[in-house]
């Protein structure tokens, strides 16, 4: 059963608020870009993906990927890039070590990934050429067909200790919206200059129609201090949008300038999440993210704490 809702105008149409009751999540597919070098951690990413620095025990996309899991997705598209096969080997089964530890007490600490592998379906493809977040995502195209699909970002991880993921959160949203979201949230004004800048029209407290988007704009160029962070729910029509979109000075395809041009042409909505961010990519970020998951979710029951942020999807 649908409910309509306007919630404003754009172009002269109004938009509407779509609400269903007792349908399936039509989002299934998660794609993870994958093929970044990760500098900012050298030396230590130079054999080993920036995917796979552990946060206490877990690596980074392992998180991501329960992340997805809990919001419904279940198929995960990741897309890498040279030195990446340790992602792949990740979610696979490992014979040697099984059998080594099978019967121990530490066969428990492989339950997390044992039940990812079981309940997801895992595909990959190959970014040749490093040009940018929107042609990492292009590159996935093969992977995710005609259908809206879910992004995370790896190394921003998102945590919410007091109701669902960052992903979840979002799922429901499109489910009434329809359209493409973009998580964002608060930074300090000096540090603008290295996210995605939204700028629009508050639907609600947490959720703005965007009408502005700059990529990492000058503190006093930025339209407002509302960042764009590591989680997206796209609508397919963003990848013909980003084969139109042309190399930024860098020559990279920046996926806001796409999404710039999906907000001209139909509806974009920035979400200010509930939870908390980490961004991992930063030496700061990461020490901030493995002192919080071990105090609030290792300290007390170590080896179960994978299958606690799992609990929800079995349940």
């Amino acid at each position: 059963m649908k409910f309509l809702e306007p919630i404003g105008r754009q172009a002269g149409q109004v938009l509407y608020l779509v609400s269903e009751f007792g349908m399936e999540s039509m989002i299934k597919k998660c794609l993870f870009p994958a093929a970044g070098y990760g500098t900012r951690f050298l030396p230590a990413t130079k054999s080993m993906p920036k995917e796979m620095l552990p946060v206490v025990d877990t690596p980074l996309i392992q998180y991501g990927v329960e992340e997805a899991l809990e919001a419904g997705l279940s198929e995960i598209a990741i897309v890498t890039g040279r030195g990446k096969r340790a992602l792949e080997d990740h979610f696979d089964i490992s014979y040697e070590l099984e059998h080594e530890i099978s019967n121990t007490g530490k066969e428990k600490s492989l339950s997390g990934v044992r039940q990812l592998i079981d309940e997801c379906t895992f595909s990959y493809t190959r970014q040749v050429e490093m040009k940018g977040l929107g042609h990492a995502i292009l590159t996935g195209r093969p992977l995710i067909g005609d259908e809206a699909f879910a992004v995370v970002l790896a190394d921003d991880l998102c945590l919410n200790l007091e109701g669902d993921g960052v992903l979840s959160q979002m799922v429901k949203l499109y489910e009434q919206f329809r359209c493409s979201i973009v998580a964002i949230q608060e930074v300090p004004m000096e540090d603008v200059s290295r996210y995605g800048v939204i700028a629009g029209e508050a639907l609600r407290d947490d959720i703005f129609r965007i009408e502005r988007m700059v990529e990492k704009p000058r503190p006093e160029d930025a339209p407002s201090n509302l960042a764009i962070i590591g989680r997206y729910i796209l609508t397919p029509d963003i990848f013909s949008l980003i084969e139109q979109t042309e190399p930024g000075k860098s020559g990279e395809i920046q996926i806001t300038d796409a999404l710039m041009k999906q907000a001209q042409q139909g509806c974009v909505l920035a979400y200010k999440f509930k939870g908390q961010r980490f961004d991992c990519g930063s030496a700061e970020g990461y020490v901030q993210a493995t002192n919080f998951c071990f105090e609030n979710r290792h300290r007390t029951h170590p080896v179960s704490a994978a299958n606690a942020r799992l609990k929800a999807v079995s349940a």
